[in-house]
Formats: structure tokens, sequence, C-alpha cells
């Protein structure tokens, strides 16, 4: 799960740090999700390799829902949503093993909502 969901979390942000950086050209936004991003990370991401089974992921399989997109809006949407949900599952998995991660990712997801604010407003 864990190894799941910071490779998630990543990727929510790298898409929107994308979009903001190529598409609009925007610096300043591009680089505080690039910060973010970074901070998304933890010691023993190595180790978690070995517990990696992609390939047998029971939700493996891209569902309906997952392709309903429109425009660059609402794939900014999804990913902060992506991004915040997965910041949310570390931050309650790492309260049992621990309170500085936790705390990590807490502050990440915190920051998602306020950037998702300032990106789609």
């Amino acid at each position: 799960m864990i190894d799941a969901n910071i490779n998630r979390l990543k990727e929510g942000i790298r898409v929107v740090e994308d979009i903001m950086r190529y598409k609009n050209n925007n610096k300043e936004l591009s680089h505080k999700l690039k910060n973010l991003r970074h901070l998304a990370t933890i010691k023993e991401s190595l180790e978690l390799l070995k517990y990696r089974d992609s390939v047998n992921d029971v939700l493996r399989k891209t569902i309906k829902s997952e392709m309903n997109r429109f425009n660059l809006n609402d794939i900014i949407f999804a990913n902060f949503k992506r991004a915040q949900e997965s910041a949310r599952v570390l931050e309650e998995l790492y309260k049992l093993y621990s309170e500085e991660y936790s705390e990590n990712f807490k502050h990440i997801r915190y920051e998602l909502y306020s950037l998702e604010k300032e990106v789609l407003s």
C-alpha cells in the first residue's frame, strides 16, 4: 500500500506540474508542485520495490470513469484528487510507524488543497 500510494501521489502531482510547466508556462506553480513532489518520499523507497506486484494488481485494468476527461481542467482536478487521497492514505498508515512521515504526508495533503484552489480558480 505504501509503495503504491507514494507512486500515485507523485504521479498525480507530476501530471499537474507538467501542465503548469509546459502548457501554462507557469514557473511559480510548477516550482511549488515540483518541491511538493520531492517531499513525497521516504528513506525506505528502494526497500519497498521487493514487495511491488503491479502485474497481479486486482485493480490494474482501467475503469470507464477513469476515461472521462474532456479538457485539461478535468485532468488537473482528477490528479489533484488522486494525489490528495494518496497523501491521506500515507498519513494514516504512517500513524502506525512514523509520526514524522505521517506529519509530512499531512503537510503535503494540505498544500495540495491550497494549490488545487490556486490552479483551478
